[in-house]
């Protein structure tokens, strides 16, 4: 279908990552294209899109919250239509049915390219849509609708071929799939074009990009964007460990419009707790990364990711994760205790700490990295 909805407002809430802001910025995009208003008021929105994550358990209660007070306001306006998207929707698909019936639409996260014919589905026929099934084709070339006019995602990839034994990626995204380069290079110039200054790649393990295609590496895609007239920062997320190699290493201080801002998860500091995450290094290696970057990089600010409260983590385990963060010295870091996720093999591991011994080395991470940041 082609239809056209001039008038009907749709109002696009985004829950998680930089991936998923991304993604509302299509879906607006699609939506422009097709005649829909973007609401800046979910008071006046004829329809609302909840874009949703699914990483922690904390995430989807969030998004059930939401739910819970957008149901109230289905009652005042029974026309009004709901839907979710995103990783939850794309694990969840009938349980949030089940739970909220309110929920008029489900779409996953590679069916965003075909969200405005699901839409036009939904309000001709006005019964229940779920749509979760892997799309291969992507709503790259689509032009995102971006409130920031200086500052812009851009997603070179999507979904995850690392199997990390507590992640939820591979299966709300699917497997790796690299953007062909001229699609991005295309989309970053347009951006230059329009004014905007700094782009911020973005995959769920940048690192890997072209891995899945041949020829094209992730340094060579930088060289490319480095060259790029108009476009001043370029900023990237994220990395992995495992795929930070020497090649791309040496690349980086060559890139003058690359920022020496490096987000490098490490997750664990055992090397026991890495192998039982899955994560594809050790300690060792990853400080050898660090120290590697340092001495062709010396100015960089070096951020990272770190879990307490894994299954089985002893408090030997939790001692090396403090003593990598006094080495390293990161300049800030995302910290987490541990959330079971359904479907994950941690999920069945029958050592899980206690919610209390999680909490304190929570507060311990907390603690320490805010006296390394200050």
């Amino acid at each position: 279908m082609n239809m056209k909805r001039y008038g009907v407002k749709v109002y696009i809430k985004t829950f998680g990552c930089q991936m998923n802001v991304y993604d509302s910025e299509i879906m607006a995009g699609l939506l422009l294209v097709k005649g829909y208003e973007i609401a800046e008021d979910m008071n006046e929105a004829d329809i609302i899109l909840l874009n949703t994550c699914s990483i922690r358990k904390k995430a989807e209660d969030k998004v059930y919250s939401q739910l819970g007070v957008l149901k109230k306001l289905k009652e005042k306006n029974p026309d009004l239509i709901l839907g979710v998207g995103g990783c939850m929707a794309q694990r969840e698909g009938k349980e949030i049915f089940k739970r909220v019936s309110s929920v008029d639409l489900i779409f996953g996260t590679q069916q965003i390219c075909n969200l405005p014919t699901i839409l036009n589905k939904v309000m001709q026929e006005r019964k229940k849509v779920m749509v979760i099934e892997e799309e291969r084709i992507g709503p790259e070339e689509v032009k995102a609708y971006r409130k920031d006019k200086a500052k812009a995602y851009v997603a070179i990839m999507r979904g995850c071929n690392n199997h990390c034994t507590y992640c939820v990626v591979p299966s709300a995204r699917g497997r790796q799939r690299s953007r062909i380069s001229k699609g991005i290079i295309r989309e970053i110039e347009n951006l230059a074009k329009e004014g905007y200054k700094e782009v911020t790649l973005l995959g769920q393990n940048v690192t890997a990009y072209g891995k899945d295609l041949g020829g094209i590496d992730f340094a060579d895609l930088l060289e490319r964007i480095n060259e790029i007239e108009g476009i001043e920062k370029i900023r990237f997320i994220t990395s992995h460990p495992k795929d930070m190699s020497d090649r791309l290493i040496r690349t980086l201080p060559r890139l003058s419009k690359v920022c020496e801002d490096l987000h490098l998860p490490v997750q664990s500091g055992s090397n026991r707790i890495l192998k039982d995450m899955n994560r594809g290094y050790t300690r060792e290696a990853y400080l050898k990364i660090i120290g590697k970057i340092r001495s062709l990089i010396p100015r960089t600010s070096v951020t990272t990711d770190i879990i307490v409260g894994f299954p089985g983590e002893r408090e030997e385990d939790f001692v090396d994760t403090l003593s990598l963060m006094e080495e390293v010295r990161f300049a800030s870091a995302y910290m987490f205790k541990y959330s079971s996720r359904p479907g994950t093999p941690t999920e069945r591991m029958l050592d899980q700490i206690p919610e209390e011994t999680k909490l304190k080395r929570l507060h311990k991470v907390i603690d320490l990295q805010r006296a390394i940041s200050k």
